[in-house]
């Protein structure tokens, strides 16, 4: 079957574009400017809390009210505008067709209606800051009665109430969550329908599957959650009671409505991670991956179990202690999938020839930092635990610890692999490991100090601790400050990469088709690829992870090679 293309305008190709590379493009540079905002306001909070009092260098003096706010508005930025769009989004659209072997997504239109809904939903987020009264500030998981106007307006102006920060902030989340879910849509319907020739279920590679994986966790936990916030909406704009316990509404039914989402986000974010890692480890110890079937059906207890264990954030809201058991004990199961999936790519790496290239570097970086995450999140599991270290910057260094290797070690492993695909030329190797190193020692800079606040109970929510104590002592300052001057370098940190890829993008394309020696089929494709992807369309005989086999010539065999 060839493939047939056809000339495009700028604005059907750049902009309006149906091609899923593109869409995919576009999620990934919107995603790195939300990053970029995100990074600024935790820039600014980090520095009222190392030098509290004083004027912040391209800001000024922060409030209490501006630093909830901008606590906020980083939280949800980094979860909603950063984590989901750059992997699951934007690898998820460029990769899943090329990797099975097809031209295009199955709902072409509605994959770019997703991205624009997504970008609007991003611009009314930032419109928040420009209201009266400023973005919303009680925290990132909107809880009533801070994020209900209803209780203290049962009459509520509508057009007042609606341009307000708070239900801009509902708003943009039910927005973005709707392109997401139109999204996961046709990864599973691209996914079913439209693999190529051979390509049966066991041939998929891991990232496909995992990103299939991650979108049905998200159309099952979602539904609740877009129905809460237009709950909320409704008691902000219309002053409904459905979180207001004195006209027969109540506010946990909030938190239960948002952690059935919230805690299975956490695996939305993971697996497609998991899934980049599934590609790169065995490519660069040129071994095929250890337990293939294995690893998908673990994937899919951890899927089954995550929507199990949501009430772990509830701890201390009063929760039945029985059932505080209960999600302490499903919360420990969870693990075990994951570290079933780790052992599985540390087989993977045993006894391999390891090729030591930057995205192997960003892969086993993840799998460092994200063991500290994992094992402090053992210990926030316990419902005794947690009632002490709950709120305080323990859970802060725990779930950084966890999210920035999934959201940015994650998307730069990937970044700095699929870039020669993307754009048929190589990122400067070199400048990719400083990248790599430098952003390593941050980070650990910034979060590993935040443990040891947190268990001298450093609360998150306080923007000035110089009248406290314990907190205002040596050396609990002395390791914000610290913190604050290694995120500071974090930050500038990522102008290298900046710098590598615009640098490396002006220069002449090289037509480097596979300079990994990789076996999956989007490496069959010319790179970047044409429209349409395949020219033919390929044709599977093997599994993804063909590597060193016995009898071939060389030490990688692509999945559209014909067997003997």
């Amino acid at each position: 079957m060839e493939n047939t293309h056809h000339k495009q305008s700028f604005w059907s190709k750049y902009v309006f574009s149906t091609d899923h590379k593109t869409i995919g493009t576009q999620y990934m540079i919107m995603g790195m400017i939300m990053a970029g905002v995100g990074g600024y306001l935790a820039y600014v909070f980090r520095y009222n809390l190392a030098f509290p009092g004083k004027s912040i260098p391209f800001y000024g003096m922060l409030g209490p009210q501006a630093y909830n706010a901008f606590v906020t508005i980083h939280g949800m930025i980094m979860v909603f505008w950063v984590g989901m769009p750059v992997l699951l989004s934007a690898f998820g659209n460029y990769l899943i067709p090329l990797m099975i072997g097809s031209d295009d997504m199955a709902f072409p239109t509605v994959n770019m209606m997703s991205f624009w809904i997504f970008a609007v939903s991003a611009l009314v987020l930032i419109a928040s800051f420009f209201v009266p009264g400023g973005a919303f500030g009680g925290g990132w998981t909107m809880y009533p009665p801070f994020s209900a106007g209803g209780y203290l307006d049962p009459n509520p102006n509508f057009f007042k109430a609606l341009f307000s920060g708070t239900s801009l902030l509902i708003l943009a989340v039910a927005l973005e969550l709707v392109a997401m879910l139109m999204g996961g849509i046709n990864f599973l319907v691209t996914t079913i329908n439209k693999r190529a020739k051979g390509m049966t279920a066991w041939r998929i590679p891991i990232i496909v599957w995992f990103l299939n994986i991650a979108a049905v966790i998200f159309m099952f936990s979602v539904g609740p959650l877009v129905a809460g916030a237009f709950m909320l909406l409704f008691d902000n704009v219309l002053g409904t009671g459905f979180y207001d316990p004195h006209r027969g509404g109540d506010p946990m039914l909030w938190e239960h409505l948002f952690w059935f989402f919230g805690h299975p986000e956490v695996y939305v974010l993971l697996l497609p991670s998991l899934g980049v890692l599934a590609e790169i480890l065995p490519v660069f110890s040129r071994k095929p991956l250890f337990a293939y079937k294995t690893i998908i059906y673990l994937a899919l207890a951890s899927a089954f179990l995550s929507v199990l264990v949501w009430a772990h954030h509830q701890f201390v809201a009063g929760i039945d202690p029985r059932m505080a058991t209960f999600f302490s004990i499903g919360t420990i199961l969870i693990s075990i999938p994951f570290a079933g999936i780790f052992l599985a790519f540390m087989a993977t790496l045993w006894g391999g020839a390891i090729r030591m290239k930057v995205p192997m570097m960003w892969a086993i970086g993840f799998i460092g930092l994200f063991l500290v995450g994992g094992l402090t999140g053992l210990f926030l599991g316990s419902n005794t635990f947690d009632i002490y270290a709950h709120d305080t910057y323990f859970v802060v260094a725990h779930f950084h610890y966890t999210l920035f290797p999934d959201i940015f070690f994650g998307f730069f492993a990937a970044f700095y692999y699929w870039f020669p695909k993307f754009s048929g030329k190589q990122l400067n190797s070199s400048m990719g490991k400083w990248h790599f190193w430098l952003t390593f020692i941050f980070f650990n800079g910034v979060f590993f100090l935040l443990f040891f606040n947190g268990l001298a109970g450093q609360h998150r929510r306080i923007n000035d601790y110089s009248s406290f104590s314990l907190i205002s002592r040596e050396p609990y300052q002395t390791f914000e400050q610290i913190a604050t001057i290694c995120a500071i370098g974090l930050m500038l940190t990522q102008f290298i990469f900046i710098f590598n890829v615009v640098k490396s993008l002006r220069k002449v394309k090289t037509g480097v088709k596979n300079p990994w020696e990789a076996t999956t089929l989007e490496w069959v494709s010319d790179s970047p690829p044409p429209h349409g992807n395949f020219n033919p369309y390929p044709e599977v005989f093997r599994g993804a992870y063909d590597y060193s086999l016995p009898d071939a010539e060389v030490d990688f065999t692509p999945q559209n090679t014909p067997k003997a």
